[in-house]
């Protein structure tokens, strides 16, 4: 019997161990399908980010694997990862940390594009997507140093949607925002995700923001998938105790905007 390979962003029992013997992941299985949006929570140190990570072929597991619609993912050259750069792009936690404070917003956004050797007009396409994420026509020719952090973060976010992937994959991209920059960034998110049809992968340590953005919550703990649901059954009805202590530590008037926010 032929088996047909799994669709989508796969990760199958991936481990994951650092210096000290710490277990970071412990055979952690996640697939992402095509338009799907999924929050993945936990608290610091829970292993969130390393997942992430390994999906995004940053860094290496020690065993299992990582497959696109079949396909092996492994860390590699630019030249040997570029087909998977097309389709998978990534919103980091400090874009300042990504950005180039010299480079103007719109080379900021273009230059990727280049390295990717995508098809069309980059600058054109670099316009349209500053524009989707609203950032103001005179602030184009900016350079990124001049920008606040929302507005570098909105940048991040065009540089990684103007090539137009099929998965997008965030860490913790609104925290250190005030409230109301990060209620941008998160409608952002969601209008992109509509209007695209783009998978939609954010790791978060915020219910407020998993409800937001996931349609179905991804809960890790000491490295480990403990609850993996629709949002709002994890919100409404959690199975595993660490899900219902994270829960509860969020005020009973949030919560029930959380359940609100999910029906």
């Amino acid at each position: 019997m032929t088996v047909t390979p799994a669709s989508g962003l796969c990760a199958s029992a991936v481990s994951r161990r650092y210096p000290g013997d710490i277990v970071a992941l412990d055979s952690v299985s996640l697939r992402i399908a095509a338009g799907e949006r999924v929050a993945v929570v936990g608290e610091s140190g829970s292993g969130k980010t390393t997942v992430l990570r390994i999906l995004l072929a940053l860094e290496s597991p020690d065993s299992g694997s990582v497959t696109l619609d079949g396909r092996p993912v492994t860390p590699g050259s630019a030249r040997s990862t570029r087909w998977f750069r097309r389709q998978v792009q990534f919103v980091p936690q400090d874009p300042g940390a990504s950005l180039d404070p010299r480079r103007t917003v719109l080379d900021s956004v273009a230059a990727p594009m280049q390295w990717l050797r995508l098809d069309g007009d980059h600058r054109a396409r670099a316009r349209e997507a500053l524009d989707a994420v609203r950032i103001p026509s005179a602030l184009v020719g900016a350079r990124v140093e001049e920008l606040s952090g929302g507005q570098r973060q909105r940048v991040a976010l065009a540089r990684a949607i103007a090539g137009r992937p099929r998965f997008l994959l965030a860490d913790e991209p609104v925290s250190g925002l005030d409230l109301g920059v990060r209620e941008v960034v998160v409608s952002l998110l969601d209008s992109l995700c509509t209007d695209t049809g783009m998978s939609l992968v954010m790791v978060t340590h915020d219910f407020a923001v998993a409800a937001r953005t996931g349609d179905r919550i991804v809960v890790v703990h000491d490295g480990r998938i403990v609850e993996d649901g629709p949002s709002s059954r994890v919100l409404g009805a959690p199975r595993h105790p660490r899900t219902r202590s994270l829960l509860d530590a969020v005020p009973r008037l949030e919560r029930s905007d959380l359940l609100e926010t999910r029906s």
